[in-house]
C-alpha cells in the first residue's frame, strides 16, 4: 500500500487552501467565543460530563496520558527522536522533528495574548494543577504536531518493520485523540481550550509536512 497517497492533498493547492482557511476560521471563532464568554455553557457541561465518573484509577490514567506533554518529557522526546534520525543520517527528518517544538512557542504566545485563566475549583474538580494561561491547550497542540509528524514519517518511510511500525502509529493516535479528554478531566482546561489546541496543532502539522515535502526530490516508493 502506498501511504504517501494519504497526504496527496499537499500537492493540491486548492484543497490545501480550503483546509487552511477553514481551520483558521474555526480557530478565530473559538478565540472570539473565549474573549466574549470566558466560561461558556458548553465548557461547563463538557467538564461535568467528563468528570462525573472520576475515580483514582482514571485519575492515574489521565495523568499518564498528559505526562508526555510535560515540558522536560516533551523536550526529551523531541530531541531524542531528532538524535536518532541524525545518527542514521536522516538530516531532514532530524531538523523537522526539532521544528515540532515551534508549536509550543506559538501556543505560549497566544496564551499570553488571550490571557484566559485556568478552570477554578468552584467550577470543576482540579485533579492536577497547571501553570500559565489556559487558551489554547499546549498539551493538545503539541501532541497533534509531534505525534502527528512522527506518524507521517513512520507511514511514509521504512524506519521500522511493519509489525512494530503499526502498533507505534496506533499508540500515537490514541495519545492524540485522548489528550483533549485528559486535559479536561484533570481540570486543567476547558473544552474550547482543547478544541483550539487541536485546530492549531493541525495547522502547524500541515505547515511542517508541507515544508518537509516541499521540493523534496522524488524517491522510489518505499512500500
Amino acid at each position: 500500500m502506498n501511504f504517501i497517497k494519504i497526504f496527496s492533498f499537499f500537492n493540491d493547492r486548492k484543497k490545501a487552501n480550503y483546509l487552511i482557511i477553514g481551520l483558521l476560521v474555526v480557530f478565530l471563532i473559538l478565540t472570539a467565543i473565549v474573549l466574549l464568554l470566558p466560561t461558556t455553557f458548553i465548557d461547563l457541561e463538557f467538564s461535568e460530563e467528563i468528570q462525573e465518573d472520576s475515580n483514582p484509577a482514571l485519575d492515574f490514567l489521565m495523568k499518564f496520558i498528559s505526562w508526555f506533554g510535560v515540558t522536560p518529557v516533551a523536550t526529551t522526546m523531541v530531541l531524542g527522536s531528532a538524535l536518532i534520525f541524525a545518527i542514521i543520517r536522516h538530516w531532514r527528518e532530524a531538523v523537522f522533528t526539532i521544528a515540532t517544538l515551534l508549536v509550543s512557542v506559538i501556543t505560549y504566545g497566544i496564551k499570553i495574548l488571550i490571557n484566559r485563566p485556568r478552570p477554578t475549583e468552584d467550577l470543576v474538580n482540579i485533579v492536577e494543577k497547571a501553570q500559565h494561561q489556559s487558551f489554547p491547550s499546549g498539551h493538545t497542540s503539541f501532541y497533534v504536531v509531534f505525534f502527528g509528524f512522527m506518524i507521517f514519517l513512520l507511514l511514509r518511510n521504512r524506519y521500522f518493520k511493519r509489525w512494530l511500525r503499526y502498533p507505534m502509529v496506533l499508540v500515537m493516535l490514541v495519545l492524540i485523540f485522548s489528550i483533549p479528554v485528559s486535559r479536561v478531566y484533570l481540570g486543567a482546561h476547558w473544552f474550547t481550550d482543547v478544541a483550539a489546541g487541536f485546530v492549531l496543532g493541525i495547522l502547524v502539522l500541515w505547515a511542517l509536512i508541507w515544508g518537509y515535502l516541499f521540493k523534496l526530490k522524488s524517491k522510489p516508493t518505499t512500500e
